[in-house]
């Protein structure tokens, strides 16, 4: 007898054909869905996260989320997150401007009133804890096409010898020879012209010139020009019609570049505001701030208020007068250079920056000195070209002066990205780049942390200019100075490229932030949006069973050369204590963060630590002490300020 299914088994056979075919054309997604529940499940195992670490995302309210572009820890424990506009033109048109207070501890949110458009500033640590805060934004960049008003440079000259003069906003020049007028969009100054004496006893006056950034008064093609004129300035009388007057250059609808402001402020951790102190004498946009011995901070390079890069004119805050001073001499930097205070007082350029400046000039690394302006090169920089948007860090312990260059790109736009990381030892005879281990991959804006465990976290970056054509790089390794080696460890949980970063908080934890993409996809249609998420980094010595602690944590004032004794349990198993200066971020540069080691002593129930006594070595402000065991584990760190030296040691 011919066998013939029961209706109950053909109904079973249907249904698991129908399965298989689904299975068969949904295979790809049912795979990702397993793969991803097997990922969620293997970084979430005890063993992982003792090998790997661990991420996290901060639970940030929505009247709190902004566009961070800078970030800096202060000695309360607090991170102060900073928009400004945001990288947003809406926002800086309608004079929205953001600041948030993070207490990482608590995971408390608080909103600062911002005074100025501070995004693309540049900020360093003061010696009392303040942070101080220059530069800013006066202007977005108009791109061509989108200029609708003719404008451009305009040199204001003084051929008067007697008086400067100030010029408001709105003083208005018209043409000789084009019969145009163009009008100021920021006040200036004009000094006064300088007299010369020659051997015959014959005085010459030599003209003084300003510059500022003019627009025609109307839309149109027809008010720009095409030659070279002299203008006449508007409202002046008498000798000063004659005295002063502007020459200008093609005044045209060529692409407008952003433009710096001159307002500094010193953000006070206590009172939680802004204070204003006296402006810098160059507006600022994209600048370095590097803290000095003295307790003084260099302020470098940036657009000015014409959108060109300062032409070498640094200067310098003295917090006990907040005012600025200008180098006797000038040295061409691009902008946001990586200018790194060394252990005999000069600064160490790496050659690490990024955004704007000519792919010729002031990308050499090298020592300066501030006194001399003399700069020494250091050779041997591999892919030299690609330096742009690289990462500098000084390698831990500081008093050995080993500087790690990781990633990079090309000038601008440039597609060319690198993996390379370069050492140099500015202890050696002859300092010279070599080349350490490659990154985990091409990486133009990656972020580097120290640890206090002598390791290097490195994470994200993306492989072309701000993530084009889906470039984002999820992954991070831990860097051992030591050994000279890197190892991979749990993959980040979003892309972060330009406009990202990354702290080390007092907790022994990794705080990362930002990231502004040009585009969402790989064929670079769709526009990027803003990662306003903040991740939190465990690393692996946090998943250990044990942990030294400090018991003694009131903060307190050391001397350099001085002692100071913390109780603890836990003596007999430190084997190291680091001093590690909080860090302060922006645009691929961290030039505060440096680990120093202390010398020590044990007791049976307590450390005393002794600083170093140089202090281009440990430069006066606030600093995180963590005690090391055995096993690598951090303590929490606790807070010590180190005074500013009466007389700064000299080498």
């Amino acid at each position: 007898m011919k066998y013939r299914p029961s209706r109950r088994t053909r109904r079973f056979g249907i249904g698991a054909a129908a399965i298989t075919v689904l299975a068969g054309m949904n295979g790809p997604a049912l795979y990702r869905f397993s793969s991803d529940k097997y990922h969620a499940y293997r970084i979430n195992q005890p063993e992982y996260k003792a090998e790997n670490g661990h991420w996290d995302v901060v639970d940030v309210p929505e009247a709190y989320r902004i566009n961070t572009i800078h970030a800096a820890l202060l000695h309360t424990g607090k991170v102060l997150l900073v928009a400004g506009s945001g990288n947003n033109a809406k926002n800086f048109a309608a004079k929205s401007f953001r600041s948030v207070l993070w207490d990482p501890e608590k995971n408390t949110f608080t909103n600062i009133p911002t005074p100025k458009d501070l995004f693309c500033s540049g900020h360093s640590q003061l010696p009392d804890g303040k942070l101080l805060v220059a530069g800013g934004t006066q202007r977005y960049e108009k791109l061509r096409g989108n200029v609708e008003k003719a404008g451009g440079l305009m040199f204001v000259h003084n051929e008067s010898p007697d008086k400067p003069k100030t010029l408001p906003a709105g003083t208005r020049f018209t043409g000789k020879e084009n019969g145009k007028t163009f009008e100021s969009k920021d006040p200036i100054l004009v000094p006064r012209a300088k007299k010369s004496n020659n051997r015959k006893g014959k005085v010459t006056v030599i003209a003084s010139t300003a510059r500022v950034y003019v627009e025609a008064l109307r839309k149109g093609k027809k008010y720009q020009t095409g030659t070279e004129d002299n203008y006449r300035i508007s409202g002046l009388k008498g000798k000063d019609k004659r005295n002063f007057y502007g020459i200008a250059q093609k005044l045209s609808f060529d692409k407008k570049d952003f433009q710096g402001i001159k307002q500094a402020y010193e953000f006070d951790p206590e009172a939680e505001r802004y204070v204003p102190v006296d402006p810098m004498n160059e507006a600022r946009w994209y600048p370095t701030l590097t803290p000095l011995q003295d307790g003084k901070v260099l302020a470098v390079s940036g657009l000015d208020a014409i959108g060109q890069v300062v032409p070498g004119k640094n200067e310098i805050y003295d917090p006990k007068t907040n005012k600025w001073k200008y180098l006797p001499k000038k040295r061409f930097f691009p902008t946001y250079p990586a200018l790194f205070l060394t252990d005999k007082g000069r600064i160490f350029y790496t050659g690490s920056n990024a955004g704007y400046g000519p792919d010729d000039k002031g990308r050499t690394p090298g020592i300066w000195d501030l006194k001399t302006n003399r700069f020494d090169v250091i050779p041997g920089i591999s892919d030299s070209d690609a330096l742009e948007t690289s990462m500098s860090v000084l390698l831990p312990p500081a008093q050995d002066q080993r500087y790690m260059v990781q990633g990079g790109g090309g000038v601008g736009e440039d597609p060319k990205s690198s993996a390379k990381t370069r050492i140099v030892d500015l202890h050696a005879d002859k300092p010279r780049f070599r080349d350490g281990p490659d990154l985990y991959a091409k990486a133009r804006y990656p972020s580097s942390v120290i640890l206090p465990d002598d390791t290097v976290l490195t994470t994200n970056g993306s492989g072309d200019y701000r993530g084009r054509g889906a470039t984002n790089v999820l992954k991070a390794e831990l860097y051992n100075p030591k050994s000279n080696t890197a190892r991979a460890v749990a993959d980040p949980l979003v892309g972060r490229n330009y406009h990202s970063g990354a702290l080390l908080l007092p907790d022994g934890r990794v705080m990362t932030f930002g990231s502004d993409s040009l585009f969402a996809d790989k064929a670079n249609t769709t526009p990027g949006e803003f990662q306003q998420q903040i991740d939190l980094y465990t690393p692996p010595y946090l998943f250990r069973d044990s942990r030294p602690k400090l018991a003694d944590t009131a903060p307190r004032t050391v001397k350099l050369g001085g002692k100071t004794t913390y109780r603890t349990a836990y003596a007999s198993a430190i084997t190291k204590m680091r001093l590690i200066r909080p860090g302060s971020f922006t645009h691929v540069t961290n030039v505060e963060q440096r680990s120093i080691a202390l010398d020590f002593t044990r007791a049976k129930d307590g450390v005393t630590v002794t600083l170093p006594k140089d202090s281009s070595v440990v430069p006066p402000g606030w600093y995180m002490l963590n005690a090391v065991d055995d096993q690598g584990t951090p303590s929490k760190a606790v807070w010590v300020k180190v005074s500013v030296p009466k007389n700064p040691k000299k080498k």
